[in-house]
């Protein structure tokens, strides 16, 4: 048992394992081994054998085997299948030694598991079998008999996912050539196993009645029992002929048993049909034991013939014909007319009970079959049947299914034809079958149109071909004879029922149609009814077939042959002139019916004006048109053509009758009330036009009817009948190329382009109408082609654009009613339906305008929404159109080149809005995303090209934007300009039109994020120099104070459309975009350079990729205006080194310039404005450097000191002086902050000296504040004096003690006297200006002016001399000066600048001390003492507290105390609550400076008044 893994010694001749296996097995051959009971007992393995030597075999499997085929035996359904895909892995892995020792067990397991109750686990079963087929091949041959029953079975199983397995297990096993080899090698074991399971086994045998519920074991046995009928069948079909006769015993046997014959009445269809496939196949292949037995298969098949079971019917009409044919006496056996024809009879009344389509087809080879003896007397018989055939037509359900429908009425012609065939000279049975059967039967389905869908008329029209042919082959003969009066028969009948259902005033229109429907069908009489027919199933008998093909149909499939899904026989066309000839039995029989039903129907046309015998006469005509026809129409009414008419036409009519037809009846039967549906009067037309000898005349006739006789709404319908047919429109050619009709539809054209104009009011519909045959004309193409002449077709699209172009010029209201919206639906079908032509340049110029009107805002095209939206779709369509014509047409078009230079001019020249804008950039985004369908990628690169703006382009639109931008930069001393360049300003321009750079840089970024998501590449830096516009227009807006909102909602236009930096980078490649930003800096400077900065600061770029840009620091030299921008912009995210670099190249110039050159860029202006930038970021704290610029700036002033602006007048100064002057002051002040060693007393000279000439000239020329370098200058003047103030305010004992002597004393006596003797009295004059905002740039000055004054001495603050302001009955005690300051400061508490706020509460505050003594004063001189002193706080404040409170009220006055309230900062209410606190402070403190023993008396005289307002604050904050 053990040493599975030792070696085997040399000389051991014992075999292998499996060698042994299959020695073992070999010894019990023949024998199927039965399972040994299963046990409880761990050593009990059910698995194994019961052959000798079982002891044994155990050791032979390998141990994954033997635990997968434990596992195969146990109950759980989850359990076996997981252990069945196990198995076929394995066998599929393990080598085939391994997998040959399964062997012996496989029958066993296979044989049990293949009758699983779970499907699901015996189709694994089958997949597994292949596998170990695959792997084990030939060796499985001895295994083979106990297999091969089982396996037959599960390739007949019900589930047929298993069945297809085991097929192709099978398939695997044996090619089919070696398959009936391998079946009779078997066939004895497979008969065995079969009929032992038909004949033996139960429900209770096959399953174990204690474990296996009722219904699972039923449900097991009747899928069993199938299975073993249909492996009878396949054995049968599979076995060659020479086997046969060796299993006839056996089959014997099987119909022996009267169990096998009770089969055929089971009640599971399953079984039923299985049994009848089987029947089928013995009949088939042992002919001779079923007539042996036909006593007991006849009434089994014949007597189960009304089965109407879907599942078993096919089966059971194949075992029926198989029957018949088999068994010649058959019908000895039962009783045909009281049993089997009326179970017949019943099942064809009732339509086939749900399978027409099965039954039927079997119905011709089953009366075909039935021998005379049976249907005597044939005419009974055969009336009766088909009777029944036709009753069953009536059933809902086959007039509802089109394939039953199909499939009686197929069968009906089928068996009268074969009947007709075989009873020909039975003068009765003819006569019952043309009287009784075939015109009753066309007669119900004259009054149903349901039932004429099913090909009535097409097998009647065959019907009557055949006969007629065969009358044509044997003319002489009497069967030709029998048939020619046949046919005169049906003919005089058939025109009984037409004239019936036609001879009635109010005649029923299904009829009507049906009788229309059949005469044209029967005019076709080689109709390819058979291209039309549904397959069906073909059943022949075993006799009739060829040697060849016998073995091959030796069974006939049951899987649905005959099914309604089959596919169409397509079989060869007939020629032209086959198709085209009537018989002369038809051709005269029929023109005599239509000529009659004709008469008919105009006699009641004439006299009852009936419309249903109108149109029918419009459909005979369609088919039977011909001169005779009109002529009979016409009757004997004499020619009545109006005089009048071309003489053309006259003798037209003269010859013609269709054309005087036409004229005298039809023309009338048009113009009378107009009807929607009219169109079967215009197929009357058609059908006179049909009559005319060539096209010339058909245009002659055409050409007059619309000069007059023709209505709008009828020539509509005559060319929409020519789109609708080839013939039809051949017939018509001339007259649609023709002038007459072109001109009439540019007329047309005209007056519905121009209706708005006239004042006649008509109908909508009398509009559309026209409008329709406007769009029909442009619209339809035939063969590429125009319907009418290129030229007419060009005139009138001239005409729709001359009116889309005047659509701006109305109101929106009038646009409502316009023809706008007409041309639209006009436009839309020309574009939609133009494919293949190429667009000629009136269309281009319409396509130009419906795109132009779409781009404008409706406040300039005043078209309601409606209206855009259909303008859009058109406009869509034509584009779409354009860039889809094939060879590049789209290149010769001029759509493209004009609106790509509408749209730059639109963003260039045309002042727009925001709104304006949106639809702009909208309309753009369609047209791009339109242009992106297109096969070529550069249009759309190329197209983008057009719009872009040239460079000096882009210059112009860049200079005229708005300057105050530069406020900012000057002030925070990022920028240095020596020049005037404030050109425009906002309120010199509209304020809600943007610059054209922001819209054009808007409108291209646009464009480039639409090319971009579809990668396509642009050419020459087209990308670069995009996004390098739309981050300069970005950067305007950024550095302006306060924008207008317009601006503002433009730059949060850009970020909903995605339009940003990020975006815009992210999708493509910038790599040059920073080497061209550097390149303008240094060639413009400006917004170029702040450009850079604000990338470095937002992190977009790093400062290593820009420091490869400025590596080389001789490059910025000498200086330019760009150079110096870039550095200064540059300044704070340099390094210390570099930094060192530049000032090192700024300090030899600034010791050699001449007096000229000391304001130019290149000269100290430019470089001490370097300096002074590298200084701003506090990284020069080299202190002899810095008193070296000092020495340098004091040697100017003693060579040069005409350019110190000290005490002058600035209208007379030059820009440069100035700027150069800023510089140094600028300097000066950075130098006060940055430097810490002291200074020497000629240089502290040098700077208070400066300092207060520079304040002088700024006070003296505060009229020129408005000039930009003027109030820069200002401001910088202040902040040098705000700078000194704050450095002697803050100045201590140990700072002091580097001072020069006299320095303090100097500054307190003189210079700080000088500064504020200065600006106090500038302020009150500054503010005395209309422009009070803060962030106005002419008041920039307020901030360092204000912020200086903070410093003033309470006893400098007393001295001031200002101006006398008293106000008459003002109470007060206070000297005139103190009451003069009082009221010159107190109203600026309500300034709308914060800085003059806050300056003006820190002087006040040092006041307000020194006011309570004045008051203690004047109180001693109240004569009585007892009387309570009445006193109060200044009364400028309390006059300017009362002004606050009821501002307040206004802006508060609604909030509940103890609410919190934001409120704007800048805004006018700000400052008034900042106002009001600031004055309650003061008000406040005044009352603290009061004395002691005063204070008790001076608030209980103000109880009353003082408690409410005491309480402000507190409401107010």
């Amino acid at each position: 048992m053990g040493g599975k893994n030792k070696q085997r010694t040399k000389g051991n001749l014992r075999p292998s394992n499996s060698g042994r296996a299959a020695e073992l097995l070999a010894k019990e051959q023949g024998t199927v081994p039965g399972f040994i009971g299963f046990g409880t007992s761990q050593s009990d393995l059910g698995y194994v054998p019961a052959i000798q030597g079982a002891e044994e075999i155990d050791s032979l499997v390998d141990s994954d085997f033997r635990m997968v085929l434990r596992k195969l035996s146990k109950k759980d359904v989850t359990t076996k299948l997981k252990a069945m895909q196990e198995f076929g892995t394995m066998c599929t892995e393990r080598d085939t030694e391994v997998v040959k020792g399964v062997l012996p067990y496989w029958p066993r397991i296979f044989c049990k598991i293949s009758l699983d109750h779970d499907r699901r686990v015996r189709e694994a079963t089958q997949q597994a079998f292949e596998k170990l087929i695959l792997k084990v091949k030939k060796h499985l041959a001895p295994y083979l008999k106990s297999l091969m029953g089982y396996w037959l079975m599960a390739q007949c199983d019900t589930y047929t996912p298993a069945a297809c397995a085991a097929k192709d297990a099978f398939e695997a096993a044996f090619p089919p050539s070696k398959q009936p080899e391998a079946i009779a090698f078997c066939k004895d074991e497979i008969t065995s196993v079969l009929q032992d399971h038909l004949i033996k086994e139960t429900p209770g045998t096959l399953s174990d009645p204690q474990t296996v519920p009722e219904e699972e074991r039923e449900a097991k046995f009747y899928r069993v029992v199938t299975c073993s009928l249909l492996a009878l069948k396949k054995l049968l079909c599979l076995l060659p002929d020479n086997e046969l006769d060796s299993l006839e015993e056996k089959f014997k046997s099987l119909l022996s048993q009267n169990k096998f014959w009770k089969y055929g009445k089971h009640s599971i269809p399953q079984i039923r049909s299985a049994y009848f496939e089987l029947v089928s196949a013995l009949c088939q292949r042992i002919p001779q034991l079923m007539k042996e037995e036909a006593s007991k298969v006849s009434p089994s098949v014949l007597l189960s013939i009304d089965d109407s079971d879907p599942i078993v019917c096919p089966a059971l009409w194949e075992a029926v014909l198989y029957t018949l044919t088999t068994i010649e006496d058959c019908w000895l056996h039962v009783n045909a007319k009281k049993s089997v024809f009326p179970k017949l009879s019943s099942v064809v009344r009732e339509g086939g009970r749900g399978l027409a389509t099965v039954i039927y087809p079997y119905l011709l080879p089953f009366i075909s079959k039935l021998p005379q003896t049976i249907t005597d007397p044939k005419l009974d018989f055969f009336k009766n049947f088909l009777t029944s055939v036709v009753a069953g037509l009536s059933t809902e359900r086959i007039k509802t299914s089109f394939s039953e429908c199909s499939a009686v009425i197929s069968a009906f012609f089928e068996c009268l034809r074969f009947i007709m065939q075989q009873n020909l000279g039975e003068e009765e049975i003819e006569e019952m079958l043309v009287n009784d059967q075939l015109i009753p039967f066309i007669d119900v389905v004259l009054k149903d149109p349901r039932l004429q869908d099913g090909q009535l008329f097409n097998h009647l029209a065959e019907t009557l071909s055949s006969w007629e042919a065969k009358v044509d082959v044997e003319k002489d003969d009497k069967t030709a004879h029998s048939l020619d009066k046949v046919l005169l028969n049906f003919w005089k009948r058939l025109s009984e029922i037409c004239v019936e259902k036609i001879n009635e005033p109010e005649a029923d229109v299904k009829s009507v149609s049906g009788v229309s429907n059949l005469l044209q069908v029967l005019q076709k009489p080689k109709s390819s009814l058979k291209s039309n027919k549904k397959k069906v199933g073909k059943v022949r008998f075993a006799d009739e077939l060829p040697e060849s093909n016998k073995e091959n149909e030796k069974c006939v499939s049951s899987e649905g042959e005959n099914s309604e899904g089959s596919e169409l026989i397509t079989e060869p066309s007939l020629t032209h002139n086959c198709s085209d000839l009537i018989s002369p039995l038809r051709k005269k029989p029929l023109e005599d019916l239509v000529c009659k039903l004709a008469m008919m129907s105009i006699n009641y046309v004439n006299e009852r004006k009936s419309e249903q015998h109108l149109r029918f006469l419009s459909t005979l005509l369609s088919s039977f048109s011909s001169t005779q026809v009109f002529k009979m129409l016409l009757g004997d009414e004499k020619q009545s053509i109006v005089k009048a008419k071309p003489l053309e036409i006259a003798r037209l009519a003269q010859k013609n009758p269709a054309v005087q037809f036409l004229y005298q009846k039809l023309i009338g039967w048009l113009n009378e009330d107009p009807r929607k549906d009219a169109d079967f009067l215009v197929d009357i037309l058609y059908s006179a036009l049909r009559c005319c000898d060539n096209n010339m005349e058909r245009k002659y006739v055409l050409d007059d009817l619309i000069e007059g006789d023709l209505k709008w709404n009828s020539i509509l319908q005559v060319i929409e009948k020519a789109c609708s047919s080839s013939d039809k429109h051949a017939l018509v050619t001339p007259w649609l190329k023709g002038e007459i009709l072109g001109e009439k539809l540019v007329t047309l054209s005209d007056h519905l382009c121009n209706k708005d104009l006239e004042s006649l009011v008509s109908s909508e519909s009398y509009f559309s109408e026209r409008w329709a045959l406007l769009s029909l004309v442009l619209s339809q193409h035939v063969k590429n082609d125009y319907l009418i002449g290129e030229v007419y077709v060009e005139r009138i699209i001239v005409k729709l654009h001359e009116t889309l172009s005047k659509a701006k010029e109305l109101s929106e209201a009038e646009n409502n009613d316009s023809s706008v919206s007409f041309i639209c639906d006009v436009a839309y079908n020309y574009f939609s339906s133009a494919e293949g032509c190429l667009l000629m340049p009136s269309s281009e110029d319409l396509l130009l305008t419906l795109f132009q009107l779409c781009a404008q805002s409706k406040e300039k095209t005043h078209l309601p929404d409606f209206l855009v939206c259909k303008l859009k779709n058109t406009w869509l369509s034509g584009v779409n159109l354009l860039i889809h014509q094939t060879g590049n047409k789209y290149k010769q078009s001029t759509f493209l080149c004009l609106s790509a230079l509408w749209l730059k001019n639109q963003v260039q020249s045309s002042p727009l809005d925001i709104k304006s804008l949106q639809v702009l950039l909208s309309a753009v985004d369609d047209l791009l995303n339109t242009l992106l369908e297109s096969e070529d990628t550069n249009l759309l690169g190329v197209y983008i090209g057009s719009v872009m703006p040239s460079n000096s382009e882009w210059e112009k639109m860049r200079q005229s934007l708005p300057m105050q931008w530069l406020h900012r930069p000057l002030l925070e001393g990022r920028l240095s300009l020596n020049y005037e360049c404030f050109k425009t300003d906002f309120k010199e321009q509209d304020t809600k039109k943007l610059p054209s750079h922001l819209c054009t840089s808007a409108l291209l970024s646009k464009m480039i994020l639409v090319a971009l998501k579809k990668e396509v590449v642009l050419e020459n830096n087209e990308l670069e120099k995009i996004i390098a516009e739309l981050l300069y227009s970005l950067q305007w807006y950024e550095e302006l104070d306060n924008p207008p909102i317009f601006l503002t909602g433009f730059c949060e236009m850009l970020q909903k459309m995605n339009i940003t930096y990020d975006n815009l980078c992210g999708l493509g490649n910038t790599s040059g975009l920073l080497q061209l930003l550097f390149n303008r800096s240094m060639e413009n400077g400006t917004l170029w350079s702040l450009i850079i900065a604000k990338l470095i600061l937002s992190r977009s770029v790093s400062s290593d990729e820009v420091k490869r840009h400025y590596r080389r620091k001789e490059g910025f030299f000498p200086l330019t205006e760009g150079n110096m921008h870039t550095i200064q912009s540059l300044c704070p995210f340099l390094s210390k080194e570099d930094k060192k670099e530049f000032i090192a190249q700024c300090i030899p110039p600034l010791l050699a310039w001449t007096k000229e050159d000391l304001c130019s860029t290149n000269g100290g202006f430019g470089h001490l404005a370097i300096f002074n930038s590298c200084l701003q970021t506090r990284s020069i704290d080299d202190g002899e450097l810095l008193h070296g610029i000092l020495k340098i700036l004091i040697s100017w002033k003693k060579d040069h000191e005409d350019i110190f602006l000290f005490s002058c007048n600035l209208s007379e100064v030059s820009p440069e002086i100035l700027g150069v002057n800023i510089e140094i002051i600028r300097f000066l002040s950075l130098f006060l902050k940055y430097c810490s060693s002291p200074l020497a007393e000629s240089e502290w000279d040098f700077i208070m000296c400066s300092m207060l000439a520079w304040l002088e000239t700024t006070n003296e020329n505060h009229a020129l504040y408005s000039v930009p370098l003027v109030q820069l200058f200002a401001c910088v003047s202040c902040d040098l004096a705000c700078e000194l103030s704050a450095f002697f305010d803050s100045a201590t004992l140990d700072t002091i003690g580097n001072l020069p002597v006299n320095l303090i004393s100097e500054w307190k006596e003189f210079f700080s006297q000088g500064i504020h003797s200065l600006l106090l009295p500038l302020l009150v004059t500054v503010t005395e200006s209309e422009d009070t905002s803060e962030t106005s740039f002419q008041n920039a000055m307020l901030k360092p002016m204000c912020e200086t004054l903070t410093y003033i001495p309470k006893d400098q603050l007393l001295s001031q001399k200002l101006p006398s302001r008293l106000v008459a009955g003002q109470k007060t005690n206070l000297p005139e000066y103190l009451q003069t300051l009082l009221n010159t400061l107190a109203p600026l508490l309500l300034h709308r600048a914060r800085p003059v706020q806050i300056a003006v509460y820190h002087m006040l505050y040092k006041l307000m001390p020194e006011l309570p003594q004045y008051d203690q004063d004047n109180l001693k001189s109240y004569g009585d003492e007892e009387e309570e002193p009445a006193l109060s706080p200044p009364a400028a404040l309390m006059s300017l507290l009362s002004t606050q409170e009821d501002l307040l009220e206004n802006v508060l006055g609604c909030i509940p105390v103890g609410q919190i309230v934001t409120i704007k900062p800048l805004s006018e209410d700000f400052c008034y609550v900042l106002g009001y606190l600031l004055t309650w402070k003061l008000i406040l403190t005044f009352f603290k400076a009061a004395s002691s023993q005063r204070q008790p008396a001076r608030e209980g005289t103000q109880q009353g008044e003082w408690e409410r307002k005491k309480q402000a604050p507190s409401g107010g904050a």
